[in-house]
């Protein structure tokens, strides 16, 4: 069986100095190192091993977290050259590779034209959005152009988790030692808070109602709120959504695993959403781990034939099958 996995990063020497410049860098750069800057850096013999170690046949290969959002006009010509690398790569091996594009998200004016410059010219299968630029929360009027290109051109927005801002990790992530904080603020639980408040916050701010059929991915089964949608119901009341909130979780939302193997987060997961809505993924290099183990997932799952085909390529081939091969 096919299995395709939908949010295998990579990174740039290009992207990595363009951070380094920033006063206010990013802290979790640093879980880049090692072997993992290796790998990120790698599509060739190393990669494609891996892959083939863990079982997995495709990759979908996005810029890693947090992307071009914290930069500034810069990240016009940075997201034009990781684009055009991403199309190259795939273009090399199509069997092997497909591409989420990177967005110039600091200057909101490109990046509609930017995402249709992937998909249309360079066969890139959507973006990936890594939360709020800067102050920013996605649901901010300057973004919307670009869920109205995205709907139009029938693409998925993937939103990956980027760390919380200073202020509130000084909040509710620090008091521990320097290497605490920054898990705590990051793989430990901050990344995930993160990034559901941004999905939480385009409900809220009626994206869906303007662009019904825009299509979001969430990893990391759908980043906690999946978990919460009893008390999310709540919110529909309060703010006057046009629907019930469980509504555009189902219609509007794809779920990922990011590598967390977990037969129960699956069960939920197919409770509240169903085996039409679930993508698979390993989150390469980060959750990386010998021993078959993605194949090994997808053989185990309590799912029958036809869901572990949904789940293993069918749902990514139909969420993307009217967009370039």
């Amino acid at each position: 069986m096919k299995l395709i996995a939908v949010e295998e990063h990579f990174l740039t020497r290009a992207v990595s100095e363009a951070w380094e410049k920033d006063p206010d860098a990013d802290p979790s750069q640093t879980l880049n190192l090692g072997q993992v800057e290796h790998r990120l850096a790698d599509f060739g013999s190393t990669r494609l091993q891996l892959m083939d170690e863990t079982g997995i046949d495709v990759q979908v290969i996005p810029l890693t977290s947090p992307s071009l959002h914290n930069l500034g006009p810069e990240s016009v010509g940075l997201a034009q050259q990781t684009n055009n690398l991403i199309a190259d790569i795939v273009s090399k091996t199509p069997d092997r590779f497909q591409g989420f594009a990177a967005l110039p998200m600091p200057v909101p004016g490109e990046t509609a034209a930017e995402l249709e410059r992937a998909v249309n010219v360079l066969g890139l299968k959507g973006a990936m959005l890594c939360g709020r630029t800067r102050e920013k929360n996605l649901d901010h009027q300057d973004f919307w152009p670009l869920y109205e290109r995205a709907e139009a051109l029938g693409v998925p927005l993937f939103i990956h988790p980027q760390i919380p801002q200073k202020a509130v990790r000084d909040v509710y992530y620090s008091g521990f030692d320097e290497a605490t904080n920054l898990a705590f603020s990051t793989y430990g639980l901050g990344w995930h808070y993160e990034a559901g408040i941004q999905f939480v916050r385009l409900v809220l701010a009626n994206v869906f109602d303007h662009f019904p059929t825009l299509q979001i991915i969430l990893g990391h089964w759908g980043e906690v709120i999946l978990f919460y949608t009893e008390r999310l119901a709540s919110l529909s009341k309060a703010a006057g959504l046009s629907k019930p909130f469980i509504e555009y979780v189902r219609q509007n939302l794809y779920v990922t695993a990011s590598g967390m193997y977990s037969s129960a987060y699956l069960q939920r997961t197919v409770e509240i959403i169903g085996t039409d809505r679930i993508l698979f993924s390993s989150d390469y290099p980060y959750q990386y781990r010998p021993g078959r183990d993605a194949r090994n997932f997808l053989e185990g799952a309590a799912l029958s034939k036809e869901d572990k085909e949904k789940f293993a390529f069918a749902n990514w081939e139909r969420l993307t099958g009217a967009n370039h091969p």
